[in-house]
């Protein structure tokens, strides 16, 4: 008798558009497991900066991202046994997976490191390519976006919010060139897939945008 693998809810979308706390506060809600899959990257990222490895040297930066030793604690995140979470949340590592993620090698080396994430009772994956490449028999797709301007605004809110400095143009210059990074990479590219649903965050609160999700899950799932 063939068993079913745990369900799997894919939030994919562009940087910044609050695909991250979406999909978090909606693993707490359902009792699922949650993966950041940008946080791999980001990772991958720092090691090879650490390591003086150029981010476009495919053979070395993949073979760092398969034996990458790293470890998630609630919302703390180690890297070669360091906590790492607050330098791995910065622009320049963002830049960095961005960079990172458009090497096909790297992105192979880290998929059986996502798909070992999938356990029961389920899983809420957020990333580019969940439910494109890593989960392709999701059963929710969701691609989750906002306005350019508006996902700068946020990320400034929340840069200052930690007390760092921010510029609103820069930011609305890197988002912009992270899109086009993104989605213009030869493999697996940042887009909406024909069995994506389009949830539009510019006019949502997040707590607006997690209810759409679970009801949109239900739906799929029939859950009263």
């Amino acid at each position: 008798m063939r068993v079913s693998p745990p369900p799997v809810i894919a939030i994919d979308g562009p940087s910044a558009s609050g695909k991250g706390t979406v999909a978090q506060r909606v693993a707490q809600r359902l009792g699922f497991h949650y993966l950041d899959s940008g946080a791999l990257y980001r990772l991958v990222g720092l090691a090879a900066q650490r390591a003086h490895i150029s981010h476009t040297d495919e053979p070395k930066v993949a073979h760092l991202a398969g034996s990458l030793d790293v470890r998630f604690e609630n919302d703390d995140i180690y890297l070669n046994q360091e906590l790492v979470t607050d330098v791995m949340r910065s622009e320049q590592a963002g830049a960095a997976a961005s960079q990172v993620a458009a090497l096909p090698a790297v992105r192979q080396a880290l998929l059986k490191r996502q798909r070992a994430f999938r356990e029961l009772p389920g899983l809420v994956a957020d990333g580019r390519d969940m439910g494109s490449v890593v989960f392709p028999d999701s059963a929710l797709k969701i691609y989750l976006t906002a306005e350019a301007e508006e996902r700068a605004q946020r990320r400034y809110k929340q840069l200052i919010g930690k007390g760092m400095g921010a510029s609103m143009a820069a930011l609305l210059q890197d988002i912009k060139a992270r899109d086009d990074r993104d989605s213009g990479r030869a493999v697996a590219p940042l887009q909406k897939g024909s069995d994506a649903i389009l949830l539009d965050t510019t006019k949502l609160s997040i707590e607006e945008a997690v209810e759409r999700v679970l009801a949109c899950y239900a739906a799929v799932t029939k859950v009263p």
